[in-house]
């Protein structure tokens, strides 16, 4: 975002064409740059924004609403949890095939054990032998138990028997994972909303958190997919992973105003703490970085 700046020497309509230019190139989408250029312009025309530190700064705090805004209705703190005092916590963990979904939850489970909670996991994938395996291995880095049952079981029994699992051993978190589905497929969505019901029945209010887990290397589609789970199964926050691999995390803006869903948190790394919470200032600075 900073070569907007390099090299203009005054605030005028070419560097406002230039400004929505890179906007949409790093994946701000149309529609949003659209939106936030309008907000961008009135400043010029009627808050004196006569000078690039006023302009940047302006542009920089038009961002940052985006994401406030976006949590504004929200019910849970900063990291996602509730923090009534019932329990379990249940969240269930949404997205595509190799967004990152079952490393997300072995980060989470190790930042949530550091916190002092008691976490379980449910195995929800059950399609792929090795996806139970991979979570078996994450939950005994985080010490904690995972519900499973044999592959090729039935998703929904899987989170059922967890639920069960999580209130009568007085877990905290249970963290709930499942097959990546492509968000085109009617029947594998249709199987989410299944799993969803399911959870409600077993545990009433349930599911508290859906996180969707969305790939920052896929531009423009993370939209459309997060636009697409949201209808099925009402997602709540959004993890997005390989922020490190890309300039374009313009793509959360996009997301931010048009969803009105909270980013939760953003992986920056394979390292087990490159997981962070979102901070909408410190993302914000660092695309203009």
């Amino acid at each position: 975002m900073t070569q907007i700046f390099m090299g203009a020497g005054s605030v005028g309509q070419d560097l406002l064409e230039s400004i929505e230019e890179i906007l949409i190139a790093v994946d701000l989408g149309a529609a949003a740059t659209q939106r936030v250029m309008v907000r961008l312009r009135e400043g010029f025309d009627h808050k004196g924004l006569v000078d690039l530190p006023q302009l940047k700064y302006h542009l920089k705090q038009e961002f940052v609403s985006v994401f406030q805004a976006s949590s504004l209705d929200t019910p849970y703190g900063k990291d996602g949890l509730s923090h009534e005092k019932s329990i379990p916590h249940t969240i269930l963990i949404v997205g595509v095939n190799g967004v990152g979904k079952t490393t997300t939850i072995g980060k989470l489970s190790a930042k949530f054990r550091a916190a002092g909670k008691k976490v379980l996991l449910a195995a929800g994938d059950t399609f792929r032998a090795a996806a139970i395996e991979q979570l078996e291995v994450w939950a005994r880095h985080a010490q904690c138990d995972v519900i499973t049952q044999r592959p090729g079981s039935d998703p929904s029994a899987v989170v059922f028997d967890a639920v069960a699992a999580a209130k009568a051993r007085g877990v905290d978190i249970l963290m709930v994972d499942t097959a990546g589905r492509l968000h085109t497929k009617f029947n594998l969505m249709e199987e989410l909303k299944k799993i969803k019901r399911v959870m409600s029945k077993a545990l009433p209010g349930s599911p508290h958190q859906v996180l969707l887990v969305l790939d920052a290397t896929t531009g423009q589609n993370a939209l459309s997919q997060a636009r697409i789970f949201h209808e099925a199964v009402g997602v709540t926050g959004i993890v997005m992973t390989k922020l490190d691999g890309t300039g374009k995390g313009g793509i959360l803006i996009a997301i931010a105003e048009e969803l009105k869903i909270p980013v939760r948190y953003v992986g920056v790394g394979e390292g087990l703490d490159d997981l962070l919470e979102f901070e909408p200032q410190v993302f914000v600075e660092g695309m203009f970085a």
